[in-house]
Parts: structure tokens; sequence; C-alpha cells
């Protein structure tokens, strides 16, 4: 077990404690999750293979908040590897309005996110599946053994519980985002063949750990009042989720929005001022990449925002933070080291801001799992 991983847990009244140690841990947790996922092949396998050999099978990546964004962030790749249709459908949306989401007669594999697996809408979205679709099946990605979702069983139910370490005890989520999106990835591109690519993976986080968090240290101290978030095909899910990351380490203080390089243009981009840090996500995909790099060099080109950072896994002239040994990587494999800056300057800007990163929320409106949701009978 890993230094990291192994260290005694952080002591109240340490204003980082939770939040940066499950930032820093993510190289280990990353590879303690694919090592899992090695030991747990065989059952997965059996249990996926004869549903993914039907062709008829309709796929539904599902979450809230963030676990959501993991679906947002695969679906248009896995998608594309695989060769078959993959859907993004919040929890939350499943629930609000079933009859819009679930369809009967579609043989239906709902994949759920959970970091505790209690939200009341991912009982609900499951529940409601098992209700309204006529042949449903469930793969359950959590990281908490002792979670409502974990606790599912039967024989159209498979579950897969990520190590300890990953069920964040902090309000954000960090390490539990990217070891579900990974063990996902994994999961659906073949366990076995992911072996190589964790392992760069996670080269890449604990190569960039130290640079990017003294770089994101410094970026906050600009004292940016606007933050926008750019990404396009699966890197798109990402900037929604550093987005999501940094309203809430900040507790709203910080102005933050998302969007895709092209997208950008048509309306979002009044949100630029002097005072605003806009962050690219930059694609690998040679064709994306040249979108990218437009949108780039016309922000500084307009010199209108306060600064434009490029993360990108091959270098780049000017302003940019450079991930090592993904040069030739697809951007599946770029989404979980990319979220790293994101996540440190959400810490660091959460600190500058005088707020407890493990519970940013002064008011308490939010909370580490969400409170206050009534789930309403249908027909009621």
């Amino acid at each position: 077990m890993s230094e990291i991983l192994s260290a005694p847990a952080p002591q109240v009244g340490n204003a980082e404690s939770w939040t940066r140690r499950e930032i820093l841990q993510q190289p280990e947790t990353l590879r303690a999750t694919q090592a899992l996922l090695r030991a747990r092949q065989a059952a997965i396998e059996a249990f996926l293979s004869p549903l993914l050999a039907r062709n008829d099978l309709r796929i539904v990546l599902t979450g809230a908040g963030s676990s959501a964004f993991i679906g947002d962030s695969l679906a248009p790749w896995l998608s594309m590897v695989m060769g078959r249709s993959i859907e993004a459908i919040a929890t939350t949306d499943i629930v609000s309005a079933p009859a819009l989401h679930l369809r009967a007669g579609a043989p239906t594999l709902l994949v759920s996110f959970g970091r505790s697996g209690n939200s009341p809408e991912s009982a609900a979205a499951v529940d409601l599946t098992e209700a309204l679709v006529d042949s449903p099946h469930h793969l359950i990605i959590t990281c908490n053994a002792e979670g409502d979702l974990a606790r599912r069983a039967g024989a159209n139910t498979h579950v897969v519980v990520l190590p300890d370490a990953t069920h964040d005890r902090a309000f954000a989520m960090t390490s539990s985002f990217t070891a579900m999106m990974f063990a996902a990835l994994s999961i659906f591109s073949g366990i076995a063949t992911m072996e190589a690519r964790a392992e760069v993976i996670a080269k890449a986080l604990a190569d960039t750990l130290m640079d990017a968090d003294q770089r994101m240290a410094a970026l906050v101290e600009h004292g940016f009042e606007r933050v926008v978030y750019l990404g396009s095909g699966a890197l798109k899910g990402l900037a929604r989720e550093a987005s999501l990351k940094l309203l809430e380490l900040t507790a709203g203080a910080l102005v933050t929005a998302f969007d895709t390089p092209l997208g950008f243009r048509h309306g979002p981009k009044s949100i630029v001022t002097d005072r605003t840090l806009i962050v690219v996500f930059v694609s690998n995909d040679p064709l994306t990449r040249r979108y990218d790099c437009d949108m780039i060099e016309e922000l500084r080109a307009e010199a209108r925002c306060g600064a434009v950072l490029a993360v990108s896994a091959q270098p780049m002239e000017g302003d940019a933070l450079h991930i090592p040994h993904l040069e030739d990587a697809a951007d599946a494999d770029l989404l979980i080291p990319f979220i790293l800056p994101a996540q440190l300057f959400g810490l660091h800007a959460s600190l500058k801001l005088g707020l407890m990163p493990d519970t940013p929320s002064p008011s308490g409106t939010v909370n580490r799992v969400v409170q206050g949701v009534r789930i309403h009978a249908i027909g009621a």
C-alpha cells in the first residue's frame, strides 16, 4: 500500500485536511482501482458479456452532480469505441421525468455512479428502472461498501465497490470522481488491456502534481472574479465538472461557467472581463485540437480576459500546463489528469477566501450527501 493511502487520517482543524489529501492520493487510488478490477475481472465480464452481446441493449450512464458528469465525459468516447449508442442521463433527470428517459420495451443496462451511494435520486433511479423497464439490468460503481447502492442485490445487478480510500471524506468529490470514471473506462474498454494505460495515467498524475499545485496557487493570487472552463468532445463533460468543483469549493463566491470552444463564441463569451480566467482543456485529436487552439489564439489576441491557460498533453507555446507522458493518448485517458489542476485551483481559491475546503458552505445549504429530496410516487 502506498504511503499516501496508508497515511494517518488528517487532524481536525487542518483546513486542507481531507480535500488536499484526496487530491494528492489520486495516482495511488487509480492504481488501486485497476488492481481491484483485475482481481474481479472474471465476475464483471461474466455479468456484462451476455448483455453486451445484445444489439438491442440500451446503455445509460447515470449519477447526480459530479457522478453525472462522469457519464457526460465518457458517453461520447465509449459510443465511438464500442460502436453503439451510450447515453448519459442524470439521475435527477430520470427521477423528475421518468417517462421522458425510460423506455419499457428497450432492454436497459443502467450504469450508476455514486460516491456514497446514498443519494435519494440514485436509489430512485434504480427503482424506477426496475418498475418501468421490461428488461432492466444494473452495473453499480460506488465508493462506499455501506451505501444503499452497494447493498443492491439480484441476478440482474452487479456491484463494484472501489477501494475505501476513494470514498472521499471531504465535501467535494475528487479521488472518487477520477476512480469511478477510470473504473468505467477500464470495464468498458477491457480491464486487461487497461493495465499499461492505467500506469501511464497514474504516472502523468504523479508527475503533474507539484507543478500544478504551484501553478494553481500562483493563479489564485491574481484575484480572478470569474473562471471559465472550455473543452471539446469528451472534455466538455470535464469542463462542466471543473466548473462545479470551483463553485462548490468557493461556496459560490466565484462565478464559474463551462462550454466548448466553438460554442463559447455563441453568446457565452459575453462573460469575459479583465478579471476572468479561461482554462482550455486541449484535445489530442488533431481536428478537435485545431478548434481548441483557434479559441486560445483568439482570446490571447483580443487580450480582454485576465488570463488564458491551456491544459495540454502536448507541449504548447504561451501559458500552458503540460501534462506529461500522454502526448499520443486518447482523449479518454486525458480526462483524469486534466481534472487535477481544476481541483487544485478550487482548493487554493477556497483557502484564499478563508473557507474550510472540507466543509466550504458556511450556510449548510449544500451537503456532502444531498438532503431535502422528496421522492414522489408516479401518478400520486
